[in-house]
């Protein structure tokens, strides 16, 4: 059976601390001859009609195995940003959707963890992961949209932070 086409809508999501330190992961199909491709947690929804929020959610869990689900300990703490970025899809991935489909909607969230969260990748996916002052996080990603996301850190961020 054919694998189906990806939904061209996706969440970005930007996964922090209280000190403002982002996560990064590094992507596992990254050209050998290409700097390194560090990114946010990303991914499409599975289903038309999946909620941004629950997208976000299941694709925070498959790449970092941190729970942010509704009614864990953590999903308070995620935030649909209210904004959204439309891209041309990279020609290399273009085979994934469907034929005609040469742009994608990206949902953008925050996620607020403790520092010191533990971080388990999905070998599948991810080889690497760091920690970084949120001005260095953007100036390590490979997506624009991505860099731009973690600059409006300060600006987007809630207020809730976790007791010490």
């Amino acid at each position: 059976m054919p694998t189906p086409f990806k939904i061209p809508q996706s969440v970005l999501v930007v996964i922090y601390t209280p000190a403002w330190d982002v996560l990064l992961i590094r992507r596992t199909e990254t050209d050998p001859d290409a700097p390194a491709f560090w990114q946010s947690v990303t991914g499409s929804k599975d289903a038309q009609k999946e909620p941004w929020a629950e997208t976000a959610a299941r694709e925070v869990l498959e790449e970092t195995g941190l729970d942010c689900s509704l009614g864990s300990a953590l999903g308070p703490y995620l935030q649909d940003w209210g904004l959204e970025n439309i891209y041309g899809i990279y020609p290399r991935w273009l085979h994934r959707y469907a034929p005609g489909v040469t742009h994608n909607t990206e949902r953008v969230f925050g996620l607020q963890v403790p520092a010191g969260s533990t971080i388990a990748l999905n070998p599948r996916e991810h080889t690497h992961y760091q920690w970084l002052p949120f001005a260095k996080a953007a100036d390590a990603c490979f997506s624009p949209s991505n860099a731009e996301a973690i600059l409006h850190l300060p600006l987007l961020a809630s207020n809730q932070a976790f007791a010490p």
